[in-house]
């Protein structure tokens, strides 16, 4: 298996997406060997919330090493990699950055990240400070990204990357929703795969989930910053074509759902319980193990051994 590394990702995925402009298609064809035959291994993490209480470094360090035992070729990350960013100032989560990025250089596999709220820094600051120009920014960099969206195509298959969050203030202060440009841009890269090529999405809000139709009844409707709110649009671009999984977090719980021919999975959490003792409905510290052959999806959710030690 030819490893991807980190220098080949920034170059290739950063400088297609800086030069790429809404309505035109950014997909770098990365040289993986293998790309026939329709055959790869994902692992997908998300909802750290690094920070440096409780030992979780510690925690940190154990999860990259067991992704890096599984040998992926590839990693897809699944965004809130630093907690309570959104409502901070950038000093306030320094070191948090610090305490991910640890993690994010010591997995060794290349790592395609998708944003989750908590990455959006100082967006609606909650102790008195400016908002960020661009709370997207400190990602950006952190990422060594141009953009938040993009795609890029691998081992027969081709993978799309959302931004999930919008800033709305208010009561709910966010709201999962792809915004217009996102949804053209969207559409273009779409118009150009044939009909049959397999499609992977990355988002971290979810655009399709049972959770609450389990824990909170069928009546029950989410908040408008728990799901995509415009998920039904979205989904129908995809109408033409052979999405075969969906990834997604956000919500700390291990789920996979069918619909058609489309498998979506929501991740669970690195950080479980958001660190805190005990389990998040049934589920674990842990991160998702993927194999994909050709149009079949084969799932594992992998706990990596973390006692959560926040009280």
């Amino acid at each position: 298996m030819t490893k991807l590394s980190r220098r080949f990702f920034l170059q290739t995925i950063g400088a297609a997406v800086a030069s790429t402009v809404v309505g035109c298609t950014s997909k770098p064809i990365l040289p993986v060997q293998g790309s026939a035959k329709r055959h790869i291994r994902l692992a997908f993490y998300t909802d750290i919330h690094a920070r440096k209480e409780w030992d979780t470094p510690e925690a940190l360090a154990m999860a990259a090493a067991s992704i890096n035992a599984q040998h992926p070729d590839i990693v897809l990350g699944g965004g809130d990699y630093i907690t309570d960013g959104f409502q901070s100032s950038v000093a306030t989560v320094a070191h948090r950055w610090d305490a991910y990025m640890k993690m994010h250089n010591n997995i060794q596999a290349t790592l395609f990240p998708a944003i989750g709220n908590h990455d959006l820094v100082a967006a609606l600051p909650e102790d008195g400070t400016p908002a960020a120009e661009d709370p997207r920014a400190i990602y950006l960099q952190k990422m060594g990204l141009a953009r938040t969206y993009y795609a890029f195509d691998t081992l027969g298959y081709h993978f799309i990357v959302l931004d999930s969050v919008e800033v709305t203030g208010g009561k709910y202060k966010y709201r999962g929703f792809i915004s217009p440009a996102q949804m053209e841009w969207l559409k273009q890269d779409l118009a150009a795969l044939k009909s049959d090529t397999p499609i992977v999405v990355i988002t971290h809000v979810p655009l399709v989930t049972a959770f609450y139709n389990v824990t909170q009844g069928v009546e029950f409707k989410p908040r408008p910053n728990r799901v995509i709110v415009n998920n039904k649009e979205v989904l129908e671009l995809f109408s033409q074509h052979n999405l075969i999984l969906v990834l997604q977090g956000h919500l700390h719980v291990k789920e996979r759902y069918q619909w058609g021919n489309t498998t979506f999975i929501t991740g669970g959490a690195v950080c479980g319980k958001w660190w805190r003792r005990g389990n998040w409905y049934k589920t674990k510290p842990g991160y998702n193990l993927i194999t994909l052959n050709d149009n079949h999806v084969e799932w594992e959710y992998v706990e990596y051994g973390w006692q959560p030690r926040r009280p």
